[in-house]
């Protein structure tokens, strides 16, 4: 099964323990949050195979009216 995500603990947390307010904690990433917490720094460093990848499932879509080069 899914790990799934303590909502409620997050929410204390942030609101609480950071003291931010719901506007603030809502537009925070998850890795944002998670450096606020102190909990950065346990996954490896992105690769360039891993940049590649992330690129490849999710590309970067033209704004209407801009031109490539």
């Amino acid at each position: 099964m899914a790990e799934r995500l303590d909502w409620p603990g997050l929410m204390r947390a942030g609101l609480q323990g950071l003291r931010l307010r719901p506007a603030e904690f809502w537009a925070l990433s998850p890795a944002e949050l998670a450096l606020m917490l102190g909990a950065a720094g346990r996954a490896a460093a992105l690769d360039r195979a891993g940049l590649a990848a992330l690129a490849a499932r999710w590309p970067d879509m033209p704004v209407q009216g801009e031109r490539d080069g």
